[in-house]
């Protein structure tokens, strides 16, 4: 595993401990969460690559919350719907 890698897991894994401490709620899906809101595009790419191919030393609750991580079509999320806003083009016009 590189070191990079090994971050992945590393902060992923201390997200896990910090949700399963949490009463009420679930800690797979706020794991997710925080990683859809807060990590890039990349990031998340090369973390559901560890977890595809193993993830050794991953906490099994960092295992389930890969069910519930988003990855965009491109590396710019977002960048249709900011581009549909800007020509005028939205819902709202």
């Amino acid at each position: 595993m590189t070191m990079q890698n090994d971050k992945l897991i590393r902060m992923a894994n201390q997200m896990a401990d910090f949700f399963r401490s949490q009463p009420g709620s679930d800690a797979a899906k706020g794991v997710a969460a925080h990683i859809n809101d807060y990590w890039t595009y990349q990031m998340r790419r090369d973390f559901l690559d560890l977890l595809s191919r193993g993830a050794e030393g991953a906490d099994p609750l960092v295992v389930q919350a890969g069910a519930y991580i988003d990855i965009p079509d491109s590396g710019a999320p977002g960048a249709a719907r900011d581009e549909g806003a800007a020509r005028g083009d939205g819902a709202d016009s």
